[in-house]
């Protein structure tokens, strides 16, 4: 933790290095959010049961995205939000695709789980070592995250045995995609004092345990987080 305080003070958040690599991280977290709700609406039409949940979910990753846009400017930053739609297409083609397809599983697989779990870990890791503008915001976020988390947890958790098959096939689509997000952020986070080593173990601790509270063994869940990992 001396390590870490120490770290902290060593950075100049006003140093133009400094801004460079946050205007691409903070552009992620951006984008992030804003594809989160977007895709909370377009499932709020495939669960039409889930609706009034799914909509309330959408309406806070739209305060989450005001509340990261404010970090830039605090920072004096423009985020770059081109390179955050390119950093993100993937999912993206993949859920669009998927809802297209009517594939609830898939898409909740990457919303609910993947993206939530990378946010989370991102937000885990960045917190120690965000200005003091930026941990305030962050802190609030990454608590409204784990509740949208469970949402995906607790629908996939009852529909766990028809779900399976999917489930197994979009992780293999879909999980190899979040190492190349991970390697494409590596220096850019370093900068931040975010170390990808750190990033890549929260993430796999938050996404096993989203897997095993869905019904997955402790086996399947080490055969599911291999896919990609050779990547990282």
């Amino acid at each position: 933790m001396q390590q870490l305080a120490d770290e902290v003070k060593e950075i100049d958040f006003k140093s133009e290095t400094y801004k460079d690599a946050y205007s691409r991280i903070n552009a992620i977290v951006i984008e992030g959010e804003q594809e989160a709700h977007d895709n909370y609406i377009q499932l709020a039409q495939l669960l039409p049961d889930c609706e009034e949940d799914l909509i309330r979910l959408s309406k806070m990753e739209s305060r989450h995205k005001k509340g990261f846009e404010a970090c830039g400017r605090n920072l004096q930053v423009t985020p770059d939000l081109q390179f955050a739609k390119a950093f993100f297409s993937g999912l993206h083609q993949n859920f669009q695709t998927a809802a297209a397809q009517g594939k609830v599983v898939t898409c909740l697989l990457i919303q609910s789980l993947i993206i939530e779990c990378f946010a989370i870990a991102a937000y885990n890791i960045y917190i120690p070592v965000a200005d003091d503008f930026a941990r305030k915001i962050t802190e609030g976020v990454v608590k409204d995250e784990y509740s949208h988390l469970n949402f995906g947890e607790v629908w996939l958790q009852k529909h766990f045995a028809e779900s399976k098959a999917e489930l197994e096939e979009a992780n293999r689509q879909n999980l190899p995609i979040v190492w190349r997000m991970l390697n494409e952020v590596a220096d850019d986070a370093k900068i931040l004092a975010m170390e990808k080593d750190a990033l890549v173990e929260d993430f796999m601790i938050q996404y096993g345990e989203a897997l095993s509270n869905i019904g997955f063994t402790t086996r399947d869940i080490m055969r599911l987080s291999a896919y990609g990992l050779t990547a990282a």
